[in-house]
Parts: structure tokens; sequence; C-alpha cells
């Protein structure tokens, strides 16, 4: 039986907190913490994942006015014991080079890309988190046959949770949190026809 790693363990008996992540050297790249527990990617990401991925940071970056960043794989402090680490966000923040996280204050828009492995945790737990948090948009992409299909959340202030605003096949237009169009089908080169 192997050891386990030190980073593992957390550093106290209430689990972790926001401000460990910073801490922990050896631990996966992507590690995010939700209610006080690690949470990492062990399974290979599929191409068409970091393919739209990218794509979609790149047709945000080119669309976005200035002062507005995109983050690609950057992780959100929404509160004590819990650092999620969207797939691409949308922020205000200036550009930080030793920036590790942002603030729920600080972002526009979430995107999660769907895969396998976190199909429940952006549906439902990050959904909900998020909205909590006080985010005011959520775009959760998913694979429907090679092509990315968004469905975008507006968050309702008052109950602080999404609402549905629509389901984007082969086109994306909103002026949420900014003016964007995107052609959803040529994003992902190669893909299935």
């Amino acid at each position: 039986m192997t050891a386990v790693p030190e980073w593992m363990r957390p550093p106290r008996l209430e689990g972790w907190f926001a401000e460990d992540l910073d801490h922990l050297p050896d631990a996966p790249r992507h590690t995010e913490l939700i209610d006080g527990a690690l949470v990492f990617m062990m399974s290979p990401q599929r191409s068409w994942h970091a393919r739209t991925v990218t794509a979609l940071v790149v047709a945000l970056s080119e669309q976005a006015p200035a002062k507005i960043e995109v983050e690609r794989e950057m992780t959100i402090r929404l509160d004590d014991r819990n650092r999620p680490e969207p797939d691409a966000l949308v922020a205000t923040a200036p550009y930080d080079p030793d920036r590790t996280f942002y603030t729920p204050d600080q972002v526009l828009l979430v995107v999660e890309v769907v895969s396998p492995e976190s199909a429940h945790r952006d549906r439902n737990v990050k959904l909900r988190k998020y909205a909590e948090a006080g985010i005011a948009n959520y775009w959760r992409v998913e694979d429907e046959n090679g092509s990315p299909v968004v469905h975008a959340y507006e968050l309702d202030a008052p109950t602080r949770s999404y609402v549905p605003t629509g389901i984007h096949r082969h086109e994306l237009r909103t002026t949420t949190p900014f003016t964007i169009k995107l052609d959803l089908d040529g994003l992902v080169p190669g893909r299935r026809d």
C-alpha cells in the first residue's frame, strides 16, 4: 500500500480552507475546493473539452471590452470553504501576474464545459454555489454530437438563484455581460459532422 502524500492530509480537523490551495505545491494542477474537500481532475481530459475551452477563451477575449479580463482555469474564492476552478471566467479585476483567484464581486461570467467526471458538479453543485455567491452569469457548455451547446443562466438577485435565459445551438448572441456573438459550430476545429 502506498503512503498518502502529505498534501492530502487536511491541516486541521475542520478540513481545508480556501487559502490552503495556495500552499499545496505538490497537488495536481486542477485542484479545487468544494465544501472544504479537495476535488482534482484525475482522469485524462477529452480533446473536445480542451479545444472548446480554448476556443471560448479566445473568442471571449477578442470580443471583451477594455478593462475586462478573460481567464482560463482560475479559481474563484466563493467563501472560506469553496474555491472552484471554472473552465473560463470573465472578470472586471485588472490583470495581476501573481493572482491565484478571483472573488465573486469581480466575476461577470463563469463558463463550465461539461465532461463526464464533472457533469454532476457542473450541472448542480456549481450552478447553485455560483448563484449563491452572486455571480451574475453562468454558462454550462455541453457536447451535442460534437457541437458545443451553451445553456445560459442569469442571476435572479433577490433569490440568489439562476434562471435559464436560453439554450444556444449553432450560434450564441447576447448583450450580457457584454455584446457577444459566437459561431458555436465553428468553435471546435475537426469536430464531427
